[in-house]
């Protein structure tokens, strides 16, 4: 008779963590300990030293936070548990950030219930999900957004308080007069911030400017 296998499954939605869970338990060897909804929730489990796992299942999607958090919060706690990434997210930045905080395994959704299920026996075994290239790349991918983003945030220091003033009425929708009133300023001095955010920000539009201002957080 194998060795039971202890579960948890962290998932916000209901209708997906309860049927998976239910589909687990009906494997001889599975034992699904926790279903919870939420990073607090899962927190809470952490923190009970009772609550012994071999794999835990989650969502990097969650309603208070990230599931990365987790795994990372898993790794300290409980060296010996595998984390498993089970989402609908495909983007390379939120799974390499899994990775890297030590996902030891990285699923769509849609998977086969079998092949979950294998790959819930073979990190429980020991096995490894990721190929060492695969963590590597991960790895690489994390390094370059980061140096991206640090990058970024230089070429936002440049700007001066007024500047990100205007960029922000930019993002508003303001038109160069309504910056104007807002501001207490002439047109001309509005049109002079704008062509100096352009030079800074290194884009040639505002709509270029918008764009750059916004995936870095500063509108």
């Amino acid at each position: 008779m194998n060795a039971e296998i202890r579960i948890i499954v962290v998932d916000d939605h209901d209708t997906f963590r309860d049927p998976l869970a239910f589909m687990l338990e009906r494997e001889s060897d599975l034992t699904v300990v926790a279903r919870l909804g939420s990073l607090s929730e899962a927190r809470e489990g952490l923190e009970n030293a009772e609550l012994a796992m071999n794999v835990a299942i989650v969502d990097l999607d969650l309603p208070d936070g990230s599931g990365t958090d987790l795994i990372r919060e898993l790794r300290d706690s409980r060296p010996h548990a595998k984390a498993l990434v089970l989402s609908a997210i495909s983007e390379e930045r939120y799974l390499a950030e899994a990775i890297e905080a030590g996902a030891a395994g990285v699923m769509h959704k849609s998977v086969p219930m079998s092949d979950l299920v294998e790959a819930v026996r073979s990190l429980a075994a020991g096995e490894q999900l990721l190929s060492q290239q695969e963590v590597i790349e991960a790895l690489r991918f994390i390094g370059r957004e980061r140096e991206s983003n640090r990058e970024a945030q230089l070429t936002i220091d440049k700007l001066t308080p007024r500047e990100r003033e205007v960029l922000q009425a930019l993002g508003e929708g303001l038109s160069d007069k309504e910056i104007a009133q807002h501001l207490h300023v002439g047109t001309g001095t509005v049109h002079s911030h704008v062509a100096n955010i352009l030079s800074k920000l290194e884009v040639y539009s505002r709509m270029q400017a918008l764009v750059f201002a916004v995936r870095h957080g500063v509108v």
